[in-house]
């Protein structure tokens, strides 16, 4: 599969996009977390099997898809992405999102519905509660040397790139008409859609997970017992990705 990989940046919806193109076959697009780049899916590229066409952007302001010049908002991550597949000539795609980019994931499919025929959300949500926003305000002074140190080596951008990521992440908690989707919009989603929800998520309580799991027609549940935020990393990994796999698969 990595021989086939074509990478390269577009402007998407005004800002500059990165992206791979991984293989041949249905289109599914793999979005990183908030503060990730599209790396972080090539440890697993093959596990996805054939009969996909991997494509794996970087979300905007991460990895090489630029700096911010202002606010994230997942609404315009979602945007960029339906631009991005009308560039590329693409009607429709199946998903997978973790976190920030299972929230960009879902206002994409809110936007137009035609466009994701499947998806597996991953500690997603359709707004901040409480807990997520005090989080938010003190993620940026809570990360360790070595934890910036880690992120200045995935951005190209380097601390300029990083400091705008986290200037970002704390203006979420204050931020209250992007992630704003209701019941009423989240019935509009025709997609097949996996929710998958650690009991342990000290940002998103499972109510959220069922609200979303009631509002959306064709939705089913996964809760991950003992498992936090982004609750199939590690040794979870490989089952995640044969049971979305499948899931995805099948529709």
């Amino acid at each position: 599969m990595g021989s086939t990989a074509h990478g390269r940046t577009e402007l998407a919806n005004g800002v500059p996009i990165h992206f791979e193109i991984y293989g041949a076959g249905e289109p599914l697009l793999l979005r990183h977390g908030f503060t990730g780049t599209g790396q972080d899916w090539m440890p697993s590229a093959e596990a996805w099997g054939p009969g996909f066409q991997l494509i794996v952007p970087d979300l905007r302001g991460h990895g090489r898809s630029g700096i911010l010049a202002g606010p994230f908002r997942h609404r315009d991550a979602a945007a960029d992405m339906l631009a991005l597949f009308d560039r590329l000539a693409l009607n429709s795609c199946r998903g997978v999102g973790v976190s920030g980019g299972g929230n960009a994931l879902l206002h994409m499919a809110v936007l137009q519905p035609e466009r994701v025929n499947a998806m597996v959300l991953v500690s997603a949500t359709p707004y901040f509660p409480d807990q997520a926003r005090a989080f938010m305000r003190q993620y940026r002074d809570s990360l360790t040397a070595g934890q910036r140190e880690a992120l200045v080596r995935r951005h190209p951008g380097g601390e300029s790139q990083v400091d705008a990521l986290l200037a970002a992440a704390s203006a979420f908690a204050a931020s209250y008409d992007d992630m704003n989707l209701t019941a009423s919009d989240l019935s509009r989603i025709r997609a097949r859609t996996l929710i998958v929800q650690g009991d342990r998520d000290p940002l998103y309580p499972i109510e959220l997970s069922v609200e979303m799991a009631k509002a959306i027609p064709q939705s089913s549940l996964w809760i991950v017992e003992g498992g936090g935020h982004g609750p199939v990393a590690g040794s979870r990994w490989p089952e995640f990705v044969t049971r979305s796999r499948e899931f995805l698969a099948a529709s």
